[in-house]
């Protein structure tokens, strides 16, 4: 297939014309610049019919830049990673798997949860925040999953949903690492900032930036998209200082600093 590489200034449009391939290339600039001279903050456009091909090289070069990214909550059965993803909310996943080997071992089943002293829960858990409202989650998610699926965890997301404590982007999290099953995009802080960032998504709501990001990319990478943009988002594209000047895409992120 024809590869073409184009040179692009700043603020002008990528346009793709048939079924070429698209490099953006651009002239080297200085990685860091001097303390006090203005960075260049005007934003490269992004053409409508160069999104789907720029969309697929940000995938490549993410996939090639990160090849260990894969859900860190340690976990070995759908039921432990569903714990573990109620837990993580606002809270680090270091922090849950910290808390995690005592809580399963502990309650390692749906009826065991289900019947968890609250106090005792909330004494385990204490260290992720919030965990008053998480222990309930989680006692009602055991109780649930005994009454309603024999225990088990359901591989389906209109199942999820209804579990105490389950929203969309935990049963994403639940059917792409647990089950193998591509249904969605799971959005999380660094997935929404990342999107934004790349010019993947003009949406600021979570299942907004999902439908977005389904329309770009094929169903069986998207389990793996979100890890690969979570990777870049905690080592790479900080929230508050952004490494434009080391990261695998700056030549072509409409957000490059450099």
């Amino acid at each position: 297939m024809k590869r073409t590489i184009v040179e692009l200034k700043r603020g002008e449009p990528l346009v793709v014309k048939g079924k070429a391939k698209v490099r953006v290339a651009h002239k080297p600039r200085s990685s860091n610049p001097v303390r006090g001279q203005r960075q260049n903050t005007t934003r490269r456009r992004i053409a409508k019919d160069a999104m789907a091909p720029y969309a697929m090289e940000v995938f490549s070069r993410l996939k090639r830049a990160h090849p260990d990214a894969h859900c860190e909550l340690e976990h070995e059965t759908p039921l432990q990673l569903l714990m573990a993803t109620i837990l993580s909310a606002q809270c680090t996943d270091k922090r849950v798997n910290m808390v995690t080997p005592l809580l399963f071992r502990t309650f390692p089943t749906a009826a065991a949860l289900a019947d968890a002293p609250q106090d005792q829960l909330e004494e385990m858990i204490k260290s992720t925040g919030f965990f008053r409202n998480k222990a309930k989650s989680l006692i009602g998610l055991g109780k649930a999953l005994v009454e309603r699926h024999n225990g088990e965890v359901p591989d389906s997301m209109d199942a999820l949903v209804k579990l105490p404590g389950v929203g969309r982007k935990t049963a994403n999290v639940i059917l792409g690492n647990a089950f193998r099953k591509n249904e969605g995009v799971v959005v999380d802080t660094h997935v929404g900032r990342l999107s934004a960032r790349l010019g993947l998504t003009k949406q600021t709501e979570p299942v907004k930036i999902e439908d977005d990001l389904m329309l770009l990319f094929p169903s069986e990478d998207w389990a793996m998209l979100a890890h690969v943009l979570i990777f870049h988002g905690r080592r790479v594209c900080f929230a508050k200082s952004p490494q434009c000047a080391i990261c695998t895409l700056s030549e072509i992120c409409p957000s490059s600093s450099v």
